[in-house]
């Protein structure tokens, strides 16, 4: 299980406590019974013979935690698009990094359109990223189970903005292309060019070292336009990691770039 964990860790900096190891084999028990295998050994047998890479992708998306849901923290989705209401001269931009199969970014494409149908002003750019091409496949499909959809999506917003196909829902076109997905690591790649009004990261850090959550926030507080904010999960925190962001003023639980922090710079890096 070392030689797996530490395949996890070495692409996404994702760590696997020693306690929950229990989860490797779980996870990965698809992936032994499509591939004929009876045991995690096999699996690291044919991962020490695959050349291409290709195994190993299969197995980081596995063992990749895409717990998420619609409208999770409903009132932070909300208060995220309320503070883009004052940005008139231009499009606001969002950026949903680590957004698994793409719930989160879709809360928010439902909250862009709702306000637009009430006259607000320029509808925000979502960018949404994840480090799964798995993930972002059924991101980009925006099709979802009956369990999926019933968490944390209203009845009323699963009707407007969502087609039943068999025992499946899909979201409509018209709402998925109102975002851009695309592959992203938090851990090695720069971020996307352009500043960013807001950036959802939320429940990402709890998985990473210190060291690597403050390279991560150092990188995403220079991806921040003047007077953007960070959103983190409930259950994280800048405090102790680092001193490149300060609690906001204008939103709790939100995070704003110190003004000792590096400003943002052209690579983004």
């Amino acid at each position: 299980m070392g030689i797996l964990a530490s395949l996890l860790e070495s692409r996404t900096g994702q760590l696997i406590a020693p306690n929950r190891t229990w989860r490797i084999e779980t996870a990965l028990k698809p992936l032994l019974r499509a591939r004929g295998l009876a045991t995690l050994d096999d699996l690291v047998e044919q991962l020490v013979a695959d050349s291409g890479g290709v195994l190993g992708d299969m197995i980081v998306d596995a063992l990749l935690n895409q717990e998420t849901s619609f409208f999770r923290d409903a009132g932070t989705m909300e208060s995220v698009i309320e503070m883009t209401r004052d940005i008139t001269d231009r499009r606001a931009r969002l950026w949903s990094a680590a957004c698994s199969t793409g719930q989160e970014p879709l809360s928010l494409a439902m909250l862009v359109a709702e306000r637009a149908e009430q006259g607000g002003g320029p509808a925000p750019e979502i960018i949404a990223t994840d480090v799964s091409d798995a993930a972002l496949r059924r991101a980009r499909a925006g099709r979802y189970s009956a369990f999926e959809v019933q968490r944390g999506l209203p009845v009323r917003r699963m009707i407007r903005w969502f087609d039943a196909d068999g025992e499946t829902w899909v979201a409509k076109p018209e709402l998925v292309q109102t975002i851009s997905y695309r592959r992203h690591n938090l851990v090695n790649d720069a971020a996307p060019a352009g500043g960013f009004d807001v950036i959802l990261c939320r429940n990402v850090m709890m998985y990473l070292s210190l060291e690597l959550r403050q390279r991560i926030l150092d990188r995403l507080a220079r991806a921040l336009r003047p007077g953007g904010v960070l959103v983190l999960g409930a259950g994280e925190t800048v405090i102790g990691q680092g001193d490149t962001f300060v609690p906001s003023v204008r939103a709790k639980g939100f995070y704003e770039r110190a003004i000792a922090a590096p400003p943002r710079s052209g690579a983004n890096g």
